[in-house]
């Protein structure tokens, strides 16, 4: 392989600016949290995708929110959650219902719901990434053909005895890209999310999918992938970060004794495309433009993590 040096020694940058930018907020401290006019004014996700906001509200409040779940009902919440991925959809359904389990689901009911929440103009999806929407299961909205997912899932297939069979986090990723309006990006950020419960066990460290702007992002950081995938590509960043780290001097700080996972540099990937289209914008990719600028947001969040990561 051959790499283009200084977009590969930007990439561990990014990863360590981005964690010390994530902690300096975490331990108080007033802006700016960096030296950096990128990293200011635009919006970027954490070197950890356990940080991310989303995945933060996941945590708490659909695995961990003081209930316990069997793994039916707890693997079912995940996945209806991400099909939404928005925390607002959540709450709507949790307020219409005394809880979101599988004795609960009734594609009519929470149809209805979201049905008259897209009437009063509120958004019932979020637009970090986009969910697959055709008419394969035959309705016109996006979110029946969703709840028709699930009842296929759930109650036609019953995917969660397969899921809590899979050995592996690729063997439960199989599963779930063999359904309908699921892709393989879709795929893996469901089953990294299924894996933050402990409802399964698999290991992070054996399984990788690039998704579209981490191929952006590989595209950009190397010249020559030689013989390897972009999965071997993300493996090899994963490998090596310590050394890589080391070289340039920079002190990446983790959270716990938690190394940057498989599924973080993947995402690290497609944050550097992103950063690149304005410190290096002569590397052309078919995105040119940053979409989001960075606002702060005002509230303050409590960080909590998987109980099986011990942190």
């Amino acid at each position: 392989m051959k790499k283009r040096q200084e977009v590969y020694d930007l990439y561990w940058y990014f990863a360590y600016e981005r964690q010390n930018i994530f902690l300096k907020k975490l331990n108080g401290q007033n802006a700016p949290w960096t030296n950096d006019e990128i990293l200011k004014t635009y919006k970027f996700c954490n070197s950890y995708r356990v940080n991310d906001r989303v995945s933060q509200y996941l945590l708490k409040n659909v695995i961990y929110n003081g209930k316990e779940y069997n793994n039916t009902d707890m693997i079912f919440r995940i996945i209806l959650f991400k099909l939404f991925n928005k925390e607002s959809t959540w709450e709507l359904l949790l307020n219409n219902f005394k809880d979101i389990t599988l004795d609960t689901f009734d594609i009519k009911l929470y149809s209805e719901v979201l049905e008259q929440a897209i009437s009063n103009g509120i958004t019932i999806y979020n637009d970090a990434y986009i969910s697959c929407a055709n008419k394969v299961f035959g309705y016109d909205r996006k979110h029946d053909n969703h709840l028709a997912l699930l009842n296929k899932m759930f109650i036609v297939d019953k995917v969660h005895l397969k899921l809590l069979e899979a050995k592996t986090m690729e063997d439960g990723f199989n599963i779930i890209k063999s359904y309908p309006l699921i892709g393989n990006f879709m795929a893996y950020q469901l089953v990294t999310d299924i894996n933050y419960s402990d409802a399964v066990n698999w290991r992070e460290d054996e399984f990788t999918v690039a998704g579209p702007g981490s191929l952006r992002g590989i595209k950009k950081c190397f010249v020559d992938k030689g013989k390897l995938s972009n999965e071997d590509i993300i493996r090899y960043m994963f490998e090596h970060q310590d050394e890589e780290f080391k070289r340039l001097g920079l002190d990446f700080k983790r959270i716990g004794n938690r190394p940057l996972q498989l599924i973080d540099c993947q995402n690290i990937f497609c944050e550097l495309d992103k950063y690149c289209r304005q410190a290096l914008p002569d590397l052309k990719s078919n995105r040119t433009k940053i979409k989001k600028k960075y606002v702060a947001k005002t509230d303050k969040i409590e960080y909590i993590y998987p109980r099986k990561w011990n942190i």
